[in-house]
């Protein structure tokens, strides 16, 4: 390998005294569209106006003027597709975790397939395949979790062995793999032309496109977009798109009101051959190898290389000007680590001529998941951009879904997991985002296992007691940049050995996290829940009842001190938040919404409540930090900390009181922990949360108080039937399809958001049922585990998918959770779920191809928790949020 790399690198010095070469391949996926002689001047107005020519805004476009908007004027302060577009490798890839991803890469595919047909432009679409190896058993985990998940989507893939790569791939050296995946439908593409094929068909559709037009500002009044100031003038536009790509954050901050997109750009590397003597078929499967850090694609008979490096070099933080992107400066050493893992890959390249070596900029996000949607600070003002290295992939449907977002005011998909609106302003620190780029970067390669964290940007937001609950030996996981307690390492356990951790099978922490499972069952833990959105609702009349009726589906008119589990639904009945709400006073409400709701649900409130001056949202999260006091002894630890009795008949379920606690005043307490055991929750302003915190725990330690954390939550909810918004619930659930029908004021003959879906929901039936799985022949110590994401057989047919899953330590088994559909087996039409249907079917759990049995519920296990599942214990029906 060494003299192989001596004969590449001198072919690489020889090329750096001949500068002719550098240039050989400019070229090279040029686009050609000519500059306008005289420019056409702009319109005075517009209904839309998408600032971007690359793949992202082309598709906008071409998405928008297909569903019938017509009046859309694209510009682009360059050429069409002269951004990261122009130097795309081309790669149509459907392998990817995320399931929404997963959808629109497919979706893309296919639009590719048929586009050249459509518009007459020539897209270069060859359908080649892809083969994605693995060097590790832990490797090809990964890999068989994905094809499970392509093959019930329809989409073909194999795991095949190293045997069959070869034969698929005869340049590739196998000795180190273990295994591979195949996708067969996978394709290549001229990125740039296909930009240009979106652009035609748009344009012959009315859409007006003008290049060399920069966007410096859009202008917003009373929270709506009113317009976009370019250099050749003003356009007035209902609707601004922001598909900027890497200019996309200095576009959103310029404006008078800022809008807040986390991204940051990275140089990315990729190397250009001249064909090889037998130049290389034009079908040859693409080759990614994450454990190598490459991937390797056919380009005209030699080939195109490229990495995420693990040492990536941050670009523009301090931001830019230049209007296309030129080819950045050649870094040969740089390159070095990716080059020797293409030449152990491909050995035969010994003696190949380089002919280029590409370094072009590529935007990425702070979790890796693209961004779109509307902004959360001004209507009509709508993002798509942070492609993360997979614009091309995404491409089509991205575009499709934010014009659904636009026409109908929501997508046909739900999008949650790549919405503006799970950022908040902290996530787009200049400083945050280069170091947290540098990390996400090496990410695209390395290996995830479940419940991974991020190691940079950490620390941000953290509750008063971090620093207590840190030296007692807390480990942390982050959730929208708030800090939270995953479990607590007893002392004298092995520290690093803990966090070194990560694997497929059970975790070196199921033994701590028994431990305080088993506390919260028997005697009392203490939970710091500070992470929870919080919002205080107020007005001088009788404005905030009447307001917040209609915008939740269950009866907020209750009387003062009570607590209500209810949804925040939208037009289809789908939650947008779950929640629970204290009436606090007749005129004063209390929201508790889980962590990740603090920019969403603030927006969905500020653009559907009443614009009165007598009507006061306040976001109160930052005010109060939250201890969960879970177990039968919380009681006992309360009432002597308050002189105040605390039992059921004094402080019934689902109570809210302030009261004192030690010497604090002023404690909101409320009886509900969110798992289904008894307990309180205590809201308590911060400047006492020490103190609190201290009288707990010394209070506490003749009952066996302990300290436990989320993980230890998530199994107590999970064994109870408990839904949380984000992974269980989201936009297209409804109360009726996960047995929460209880929640909803359907029979009060009130009006409310939502009431004519769920309403049709309970007379026509449901399509899809929230159901409870208990792993059968499940071995908790030798087999994978569940995590969620795993495809649900029923009678040997697919019919949906797990959305979380947990140990119960109760059970002595895996609890999945997860929603049964009933496909019509001819047609595969959607029909309705019964219970019948849910109880008469014989269930398997689909975990990386190998399938255990499984047992569906629809109620929890009552006789193991309760004597009787009685009407009044609300509390085993409120639900978990995280």
């Amino acid at each position: 390998a060494a003299g192989m790399f001596l004969r590449l690198l001198s072919d690489i010095q020889w090329r750096a005294a001949h500068p002719k070469w550098r240039r050989m391949s400019s070229s090279q996926r040029s686009t050609s569209t000519t500059p306008e002689p005289h420019p056409v001047s702009l319109p005075a107005q517009a209904q839309v106006v998408i600032c971007g020519g690359g793949i992202m805004g082309t598709s906008v476009a071409y998405h928008l003027s297909k569903m019938g908007w017509k009046d859309i004027v694209l510009l682009e302060q360059g050429r069409l597709a002269a951004g990261t577009t122009r130097f795309c490798a081309g790669i149509v890839s459907t392998a990817r975790p995320v399931s929404i991803e997963l959808k629109m890469a497919h979706y893309s595919n296919k639009l590719y397939q048929q586009l050249e047909q459509e518009t007459g432009v020539q897209t270069g679409y060859m359908k080649t395949g892809s083969i994605s190896l693995a060097q590790t058993q832990d490797r090809l985990i990964s890999l068989k979790r994905i094809a499970s998940s392509l093959n019930v989507m329809g989409i073909p893939c194999e795991i095949i062995s190293p045997k069959k790569v070869v034969q698929l791939h005869p340049l590739i050296n196998i000795h180190d793999l273990v295994g591979a995946m195949y996708v067969p439908e996978d394709a290549l593409v001229s990125s740039a032309n296909v930009s240009l094929a979106l652009a035609t068909a748009a344009s012959r559709n009315g859409v007006q496109i003008h290049e060399r037009t920069s966007v410096s500002h859009v202008t917003v009044q009373k929270g709506r977009v009113t317009g976009v100031e370019t250099d050749r003038g003003r356009i007035q536009c209902e609707y601004f798109v922001n598909c900027a790509g890497q200019w996309a954050y200095e576009l959103g901050h310029s404006g008078e009101e800022p809008v807040h997109i986390p991204l940051h750009a990275c140089e990315h590397f990729y190397l250009l051959t001249h064909p090889l003597q037998e130049p290389l078929s034009s079908s040859l499967p693409t080759v990614v190898d994450p454990d190598g850090r490459i991937y390797i694609r056919n380009w005209q008979g030699g080939i195109l290389s490229g990495g995420f490096e693990k040492n990536p070099k941050p670009l523009f933080t301090e931001g830019r000007n230049q209007l296309e992107i030129q080819n950045l400066q050649e870094d040969w050493d740089h390159f070095g680590p990716l080059l020797s893992a293409l030449l152990r890959r491909m050995p035969g390249l010994e003696a190949l001529q380089i002919m280029q070596l590409v370094n072009c900029p590529e935007s990425f996000t702070p979790d890796m998941r693209c961004i779109m949607g509307e902004s959360p600070t001004a209507r009509g003002y709508f993002v798509l951009a942070g492609m993360n290295s997979a614009g091309i992939s995404y491409g089509g449907g991205a575009g499709k879904y934010l014009a659904e977002w636009m026409v109908n005011g929501y997508p046909s998909e739900n999008v949650w997991p790549l919405d503006l609106k799970r950022f908040g302003t902290l996530q787009s620190s200049r400083t945050f985002l280069r170091h947290r780029v540098m990390e996400v970067m090496p990410l695209m390669c390395d290996l995830k296992v479940p419940r991974w964290d991020f190691q940079t940007g950490r620390q941000l937001r953290t509750s008063p007691l971090y620093d207590r609950l840190d030296a007692q030996g807390a480990r942390w996981m982050e959730k929208h940049g708030f800090e939270r307690v995953k479990y607590f390492v007893p002392p004298g356990k092995d520290l690093l050995d803990l966090d070194h951790s990560k694997t497929f099978y059970k975790p070196d922490w199921f033994d701590i996290v028994g431990s305080e499972v088993k506390c919260c069952k028997e005697a009392v833990c203490v939970i710091d829940m500070s992470s929870f959105t919080k919002f205080e609702i107020s007005s001088t009349g009788d404005q905030a009842l009447e307001s917040l009726q209609y915008l939740f589906s269950n009866d907020l008119d209750v009387p003062v001190g009570h607590v209500v589990h209810t949804g925040m639904l939208n037009e289809k009945g789908g939650y947008e938040n779950d929640c629970s709400i204290a009436r606090l006073s007749k005129r004063s409400f209390f929201m508790i919404s889980p962590t990740d709701q603090q920019v969403h649900c603030w927006a969905w409130l500020k653009n559907r409540l009443p614009d009165d001056s007598n009507l006061i949202v306040e976001d109160v999260t930052w005010k109060y930090t939250a201890l969960n006091l879970i177990g039968p002894r919380a009681v006992d630890v309360l009432s002597e900390l308050s002189y105040a009795p605390m039992t059921a008949e004094h402080f019934p379920s689902l109570f809210c009181k302030e009261m004192s606690v030690g010497y604090a005043n002023g404690i909101r307490v409320m009886s509900i922990t969110h798992t289904g055991e008894p307990g309180f929750v205590l809201y308590i302003p911060i400047e006492y949360a020490l103190h609190v915190y201290n009288e707990v725990m010394n209070m506490g330690q003749k009952y066996g108080i302990r300290n436990a954390g989320y993980y230890a939550l998530r199994s107590l909810r999970i064994e109870k039937f408990f839904a949380f918004w984000g992974q269980d619930l989201d936009a297209f659930t409804t109360p009726m399809e996960c047995g929460r029908e209880f929640q909803v004021k359907l029979e009060k003959g009130m009006q409310f958001l939502g009431q004519e879906a769920l309403l049709e929901q309970k007379q026509n039936g449901v399509y899809k049922r929230f159901t409870m799985f208990i792993l059968e022949d499940h071995d908790t110590d030798m087999d994978l585990w569940p995590w969620w994401g795993e495809p649900i057989f029923r009678n040997g047919r697919y019919v949906g998918k797990t959305t979380s899953s947990a140990y119960s330590y109760t059970l002595e088994r895996h609890v999945c959770l997860g929603f049964v559909h009933h496909f019509d087996e001819k047609t595969g039409e959607e029909l309705v779920v019964t219970t019948d249907f849910i109880n008469q079917g014989e269930y398997e759990i689909d975990i990386a191809g190998q399938r255990f049995q499984a047992k569906a519920k629809l109620y929890p296990f009552s006789s193991l928790f309760t004597q009787r599942r009685r009407k009044d214990e609300v509390e085993l029906s409120g639900y978990q949020r995280e």
